[in-house]
């Protein structure tokens, strides 16, 4: 890794100077966006005390999952469109690695214990209370918040210690996984590790996520009266919602072939990805859902009656 002390150049824009400033406002407002409704979320759920639920708790610590996530790359991003300097170094881009994979395998986790939190509420609703007390959702918090970290210290230590091979650019504007391996000369022990981190930090939180909705529809079609229907669905629309965006967007990113250079596909699903999404999970959750949008009127009726 001598060859590789300097650091790397993140080559996504390198190739023209086209509309770069236009670009970097528009990720500006999209960074801004998302940072202040995430601020906005946690914020309404620590004051307003109706909000002090698991979903909510849920609800809060993914804002802040989703705050590490677009402040991982985003500020780089808008670097290299502002000044034209691609390079990072060695140690900054394998941080930059950390705290991306650190919110990325939290927020996969997060999502299906929200996933499950909402079937025990539409499928058990009557040891709702017992299930999901203070004291196993705080458990539950923790051992995500611990599994993301150690997660994501493991995947980046096993990475930093395979050979790489003499080239200092990667073809992305982060220092991604999927980028990474490119420039690696580890290709077997790579594919080894990313398939152990796929299936355990990927298809198993999915596949609990995917249960848990599955037998979610199955009560909810057995509700004869389609006002039930209405509202069971209701209290589950906006996660789903994030849920099918998060995955969706991840499969694309990672599932499909990776190609020779970095195409524009891969670039467009790379912004959704670390930038739209954690952007339109605050935006989902506060106007789709009643409860958050009645403790925004009430926080703000409280503070004009305070201001009058």
């Amino acid at each position: 890794m001598d060859n590789l002390t300097y650091g790397f150049h993140l080559t996504a824009f390198s190739d023209s100077t086209e509309n770069h400033l236009l670009l970097f406002f528009v990720i500006l407002l999209i960074y801004l966006t998302g940072v202040l409704g995430n601020i906005l979320i946690i914020t309404t759920v620590i004051v307003d005390n109706h909000l002090h639920t698991p979903m909510y708790i849920l609800l809060s610590n993914l804002s802040m999952v989703d705050m590490i996530f677009n402040s991982s790359t985003l500020p780089k991003l808008m670097n290299i469109l502002l000044s034209g300097n691609d390079s990072i170094s060695f140690i900054q881009c394998f941080v930059q690695l950390y705290f991306y994979m650190f919110a990325a395998s939290t927020e996969d986790i997060l999502l299906s214990l929200m996933a499950y939190d909402r079937y025990v509420a539409i499928c058990k609703p009557l040891h709702y209370q017992l299930i999901m007390n203070k004291k196993k959702y705080v458990l539950f918090l923790i051992s995500t918040w611990i599994s993301g970290c150690a997660n994501s210290l493991f995947l980046t230590f096993s990475i930093y210690q395979l050979d790489l091979c003499p080239s200092n650019k990667i073809q992305h504007f982060f220092c991604d996984i999927k980028a990474l391996e490119k420039i690696t000369c580890s290709h077997t022990q790579f594919y080894i590790l990313l398939y152990i981190e796929s299936v355990v930090l990927g298809l198993f939180p999915f596949l609990l996520s995917l249960t848990s909705y599955i037998k979610i529809i199955l009560i909810i079609l057995r509700i004869r009266s389609i006002s039930g229907r209405k509202k069971a669905f209701s209290t589950c629309t906006s996660h789903l919602a994030v849920l099918i965006i998060f995955y969706g967007v991840a499969l694309c990113m990672y599932v499909m072939p990776s190609s020779g250079s970095f195409e524009r596909q891969d670039l467009v699903f790379s912004i959704i990805y670390t930038a739209i999404t954690p952007m339109l999970n605050p935006l989902i959750y506060s106007l789709r859902n009643k409860e958050v949008k009645a403790a925004l009127l009430r926080i703000f009726k409280i503070n004009k009656t305070k201001n009058t």
